[in-house]
């Protein structure tokens, strides 16, 4: 009942009962290792005699200011290994005692999010021009992102009863909650144009279904050919950033905040059960308005 010996049973935990990525696994092996190699130099090999006070000198160390300083979210990662590891000790009842309950993560610095601007917008939109079925239901996917903020999940699965005469459309987003986001015009004429011109064409190649967006075999168009679409898109566009489908959800976000939309009611279009969620846009806005105000104003600098 060594640690080596349990970790090597952790790692087939995480791998079959959690389904966590072998690039995952890999990862904890690596972190979990070097946490074991620190405590064998104290001659510490058996679970029980892991103690708080080791693992608390072990994130100590790996925080110490160093030549080549870890990373907040490389720490942040390790100590999560060992809490893990941990964890599953109490769990399997090797131990009484967890010894990392009380290691705190670093506080990791906001990632505020990546927005395109309004031009790049429009670029990547025109970039899927076309009247094939393929471009027409690519226009019509891009258009129906960018208008709704739709995450790339709840547009792939939306079904043609789902686009109302009223130019509004019901997305299912997390826990099954349905929202109702109005379209926009350009949204409206690509979605009508792909269901009049191409979507018969598609339908008619597989079974029937009553998905909005469908693949050359009739069948619903999954998350990987969503993000591929707008990665061709951008490359046509000539757009050198990086863009998923989340990409013009925070674009969607931030940039009807920028023409004075109120915050709550970018919650409700977003489908955020909090407010202190969106609100991260706002910061986006400010940097833009800062930026704005440092170029335009004389004393500014």
């Amino acid at each position: 009942m060594t640690l080596r010996r349990e970790l090597d049973r952790y790692l087939r935990h995480v791998s079959i009962e959690r389904g966590l990525s072998p690039n995952t696994v890999a990862a904890y092996r690596r972190d979990l290792g070097a946490y074991l190699d620190a405590l064998e130099e104290k001659g510490i090999t058996e679970p029980e005699a892991a103690t708080e006070a080791m693992a608390a000198g072990y994130a100590a160390e790996l925080a110490a200011p160093s030549e080549h300083p870890l990373a907040s979210s490389s720490l942040s990662r390790k100590l999560s290994s060992v809490r893990g590891f941990h964890k599953f000790l109490v769990d399997e009842g090797l131990t009484t005692t967890d010894a990392a309950q009380r290691l705190a993560p670093p506080k990791l610095p906001s990632r505020l999010p990546k927005a395109l601007t309004v031009e790049q917008v429009q670029a990547l939109l025109d970039a899927t021009g076309g009247d094939d079925p393929q471009a027409l239901r690519d226009k019509a996917l891009l258009e129906l992102l960018y208008a709704t903020g739709a995450r790339v999940t709840e547009a792939v699965s939306l079904n043609v009863d789902d686009v109302f005469d009223e130019d509004i459309v019901r997305l299912r987003g997390k826990g099954d909650k349905d929202r109702i986001v109005p379209l926009g015009s350009y949204a409206r004429r690509a979605i009508d144009d792909y269901l009049v011109r191409s979507r018969p064409i598609f339908s008619a190649r597989g079974q029937a279904t009553p998905g909005l967006f469908l693949g050359s075999r009739g069948q619903r168009v999954s998350r990987q050919n969503a993000w591929l679409v707008i990665r061709r898109a951008a490359e046509r566009a000539g757009i050198t950033e990086e863009v998923s489908p989340h990409t013009l959800r925070h674009s969607f976000a931030t940039h009807l905040l920028q023409g004075g939309a109120d915050v709550r009611v970018v919650q409700e279009l977003l489908g955020h059960s909090s407010v202190a969620t969106t609100q991260i846009y706002t910061l986006v806005t400010a940097d833009t308005l800062r930026d704005m105000y440092t170029t335009a104003h004389p004393r500014a600098r």
